[in-house]
């Protein structure tokens, strides 16, 4: 219990004030903590689980939320979420400026179905040479289209960096939403900090710089256990890891996130991870909660 806990529980008991109702000290400590969901958690699942499966699975442990890969399935994955009091945190979709038309064009008949979730949709730009800026201005106007899509479903538009991707690095967020803020009068996009895509592009002295320049946009974050940006760039090192293994301090990340007031959700990124993935995301809430004092 933290010094702080213990004079208010003082406090409480010696009835210098009173509880509000449904008030617990566990639940102010969860409070605190940023909301955590998981994603690609169903890629390479051993079990190969249902959307349904991984619904009971994802609440049973005590996450937060899910994300959902694509277009395909989105409504069960909303309806089951729902039915597991969990909330679809973000969707991914694919953009490709050298493809006609670049995008999914299913996207405004299949956004509806997460109107009022406050869903991000987090977007994956290929179609170019990694961090190509010539490409910038094609890729606003596209960014524009998709936000005027997402908008009508109360949806929000997020950049994920990716490595080999047109949109690659940290840098490339940050030049993207500017210009996209220039074009459109203010309009704002959000973009995302991928703990396994920025150690594979970028160094481990580069960390709070890195944060520091997307914080105006960051809209989310993913995690995952990864050995050092250093071991991994030289082939040394495993990016992709449940969170409770790994060189790279997760820890570090996440007091970082908190020096530069960032309050939004925090997903587990499983992709590629083997086995069960009910032992890995256990593993991984274990490491979580533990960062977390919970």
């Amino acid at each position: 219990m933290t010094r702080k806990r213990f004079f208010t529980l003082v406090i409480l008991l010696t009835g210098g004030l009173s509880l509000p109702a449904g008030f617990s000290f566990a639940e102010d400590a969860a409070k605190k903590t940023y909301p955590f969901f998981a994603l690609c958690m169903d890629t390479h699942d051993a079990k190969h689980r249902t959307i349904e499966q991984q619904s009971e699975m994802l609440h049973k442990l005590g996450f937060d939320g899910v994300a959902h890969l694509w277009l395909e399935g989105l409504p069960e994955r909303v309806a089951s979420a729902k039915k597991h009091s969990l909330k679809v945190t973000q969707v991914y979709f694919r953009v490709d400026l050298s493809a006609t038309p670049p995008f999914d064009q299913k996207l405004a008949e299949v956004l509806p179905c997460l109107k009022g979730e406050g869903t991000q949709l987090a977007l994956l730009i290929y179609g170019g040479k990694p961090s190509d800026a010539s490409l910038d201005e094609k890729a606003v106007n596209i960014l524009r289209q998709i936000q005027a899509v997402a908008e009508s479903s109360d949806v929000q538009v997020v950049l994920y960096p990716h490595r080999n991707a047109w949109l690659e690095k940290i840098s490339d967020c940050v030049r993207i939403a500017e210009k996209f803020s220039k074009k459109y009068s203010g309009q704002k996009i959000g973009a995302m900090f991928n703990l396994c895509h920025w150690a594979a592009t970028d160094k481990s002295e580069n960390l709070e710089a890195a944060l520091t320049s997307i914080k105006p946009y960051l809209a989310a974050v993913t995690i995952n256990g990864t050995d050092t940006p250093e071991e991994i760039q030289a082939k040394k090192g495993n990016w992709l890891q449940p969170l409770d293994s790994g060189s790279f301090k997760v820890a570090a990340l996440l007091d970082l996130l908190k020096k530069i007031g960032y309050n939004g959700p925090v997903g587990l990124q499983c992709f590629g991870i083997p086995g069960d993935a009910e032992e890995h995301l256990t593993r991984s809430m274990n490491a979580w909660r533990s960062m977390n004092s919970l």
